[in-house]
């Protein structure tokens, strides 16, 4: 058997703290990967093995936290050079007197030419070619390429050990967006995880308060927490924690059940030293003072009538307003008040369409919902925001009697490069939709009603539909689809319809000339308009244009009535007097 595994039987087993961070104390190189010291500076990454293991330290990690193909642009050799030396010299110091364990850090993904899984596994053969049987995935964001990984190494090794740890913040939550108890479900009953870690991401206070909140019945874990967080001192980040109030801390994460205890960033020997006096010895140490929660009322917050109308049956009218791109809102919140009386159900507002800065959606939906006393649907990109922003955004949402939201990836910023566009996204819509249902479920009083966008119009719309039912089952529960305006997008409509298990509101956008719908045809993704509609516009003023619009718009109205729950209007050009007329036609 594992002698690792056999010796937890035992007891706690105390691990070692944060090499990088210490490798960057001793030798003033912050920023710099440590890992390549395995070949310039062998005697120095032993050393620093040696004193984490004089200082108490049961199992000491492989110094190959960062170490994979990617991560080192591509070169194989360096990268398989580079693991065999932190991995001898880490088996060098730790001799009989400790366990070494190979530490395996997050693949990331520059493109989509990098699968984490078979990265992962690329890793792990390395080290199961020279011999090693303890494995630690530390650091993940999501567990489901990890855990592939944890498979292909029980099949080569069945007696192996693997550990999956997390970074899951002080709010419960990775930067993936899963929920720590979602981990915990997802893997405990794994049998080629032998153990489920948290690390990094928080200080051991705020540790102890997520793991307190967490369902651990029956579930081995193990703990490496921060020395606090980063204060950032001449370009450096450096931690500050009392290695006496750290150790005190991880006394108290033993007593929730950890069978690990170790340290990540900023967790010095010293740190280690204290821990494993402390857990010799336990004194009653002082849980940090919790504050108290406040009450929620069981009084509805806010009501949703577009919500309730929709659930009953009933065809719903949404209309999307563009946001303005200066200050000026008086266009904007009279052509709503004009919706809303002409029967509009709620009001949508793109995000930042075509990439280009508009005024915020989430603030002119609050402002909406506030002064007209209409649901809003703020559309929310997964662009320029990472988790911690959306959150926020989400929690003042909330706050404000927003309840529906419209989950979108939302279009790349434009930029002068050929090759590049400069944006920010953390998610996907499918792992957007997941953290907000997570977070509804978990941390809100009743969840947000989500939705996501339909391309009728792609021109592969299986895709389409499979991206769709895995949104489905991330927590999306209607779609609003591009225009139907061909024959093809309403047969695709049909399709979804007996496809997809969610409410669908059936896109129509008002065509107001022959070079708005060639315009659209040509440069607008995700619309296609149907050649002969563009002959109907050809030779027409504005008067018959918009009178043709009605018409045509009613028509497409009608003939999908029988596939949606609602409409989705799309306001061309701010005219909301040419939507009031189609809604009052209809």
């Amino acid at each position: 058997m594992n002698r690792l595994k056999e010796t937890l039987k035992n007891g706690i087993m105390i691990m070692d703290g944060g090499m990088g961070t210490y490798y960057a104390s001793k030798t003033d190189t912050a920023g710099r990967s440590c890992e390549f010291a395995n070949l310039s500076e062998p005697e120095l990454i032993k050393n620093i093995h040696r004193e984490y293991i004089d200082a108490g330290a049961q199992i000491i990690k492989t110094n190959t936290f960062s170490v994979n193909r990617v991560n080192m642009q591509g070169d194989e050799e360096l990268a398989e050079l580079i693991i065999e030396k932190g991995y001898n010299i880490a088996k060098d110091a730790a001799k009989d007197d400790c366990f070494c364990i190979c530490d395996i850090g997050p693949v990331p993904v520059v493109n989509e030419d990098v699968i984490p899984k078979d990265e992962y596994i690329w890793v792990a053969d390395k080290f199961l070619s020279l011999g090693a049987d303890a494995f630690l995935f530390e650091t993940l964001e999501n567990y489901a390429a990890p855990q592939k990984a944890a498979s292909h190494i029980k099949s080569k090794n069945p007696d192996a050990f693997v550990i999956l740890s997390f970074a899951v913040m002080a709010d419960g939550f990775t930067r993936d967006g899963i929920f720590a108890a979602d981990i915990i479900s997802a893997l405990k009953d794994d049998e080629n995880v032998d153990i489920i870690g948290f690390n990094c991401a928080c200080s051991p206070g705020h540790m102890l308060s997520l793991l307190k909140e967490t369902d651990l019945e029956g579930v081995n874990f193990s703990v490496a927490p921060n020395a606090g967080y980063p204060v950032i001192i001449q370009n450096k980040s450096l931690y500050d924690v009392d290695p006496k109030y750290f150790a005190e801390q991880m006394v108290n994460l033993a007593e929730c059940g950890a069978v690990i205890l170790g340290g990540c960033c900023g967790t010095t020997p010293e740190h280690i030293s204290q821990m494993e006096k402390a857990l010799a010895n336990p004194q009653k140490p002082a849980t940090p003072a919790e504050a108290p929660k406040e009450e929620q009322s069981s009084e509805e917050m806010a009501a949703s009538l577009f919500w309730d109308k929709l659930i009953n049956g009933e065809k719903v009218i949404a209309v999307e307003l563009d946001p303005p791109s200066d200050v000026g809102l008086t266009k904007f919140m009279s052509g709503a008040w004009a919706l809303k009386g002409a029967g509009a159900d709620i009001i949508t507002i793109a995000d930042c369409p075509i990439g280009r800065a508009r005024m915020d959606s989430s603030i002119l939906a609050c402002k909406i919902r506030r002064e007209l006393n209409i649901d809003a649907l703020p559309h929310m990109t997964c662009r320029d925001r990472n988790l911690n922003a959306t959150k926020a955004l989400l929690l003042g949402l909330y706050a404000e009697g927003i309840r529906n939201v419209l989950l979108v990836t939302g279009d790349p910023v434009p930029t002068a490069e050929r090759d590049e566009v400069k944006s920010v996204f953390q998610f996907n819509s499918r792992k957007l939709a997941a953290f907000v249902n997570t977070l509804g479920k978990t941390q809100l009083p009743s969840p947000f009603h989500l939705f996501g966008a339909l391309d009728l119009n792609a021109h592969n719309f299986n895709v389409q539909l499979r991206l769709a039912k895995e949104k489905v089952k991330h927590g999306i529960i209607g779609f609003l689809t591009q225009p139907v305006l061909s024959d093809k997008a309403l047969e695709n409509l049909k399709l979804a319809r007996n496809e997809l298990d969610a409410y669908i509101l059936g896109g129509i956008i008002p065509v107001v000339s022959a070079k708005n719908a060639r315009f659209m045809d040509n440069e607008v993704n995700g619309i296609n308009v149907d050649p002969s509609i563009i002959e109907m516009y050809e030779g027409l003023n504005r008067d018959e244009a918009e009178d043709l619009a009605v018409k045509l718009s009613t028509d497409f109205a009608h003939k999908m009535a029988d596939y949606v729950d609602g409409y989705y209007f799309m306001t061309p050009f701010g005219r909301t007097g040419l939507i009031t007329r189609i809604i009052e036609n209809l």
